[in-house]
């Protein structure tokens, strides 16, 4: 299962909508954070989010079982290990 935690704050709000409209994905709450799970690689697109550059590469909290492999100004992969 590839986990991506992100904290729920007004900043990170487009971020874990955008990964919530892909139907392999399930955005949930844990304590203060948004959990973003699914049973494939989770791919979010920067330019979709309306990140800036600050926000997208301060965003993630903390990962479980994953490992990103790509996280520029394009897009964010994370992969289950």
């Amino acid at each position: 299962m590839t986990t991506l935690y992100v904290l729920d704050i007004p900043e990170n709000h487009d971020l874990a909508a955008v990964a919530d409209k892909d139907p392999s994905v399930v955005v949930d709450h844990v304590g203060p954070y948004f959990r973003i799970v699914s049973d494939t690689d989770i791919v979010i697109d920067r330019r979709a989010t309306g990140c800036r550059h600050a926000v997208w590469y301060s965003s993630v909290a903390g990962l479980h079982e994953s490992r990103i492999t790509q996280w520029d100004k394009d897009a964010m992969r994370v992969v289950g290990s």
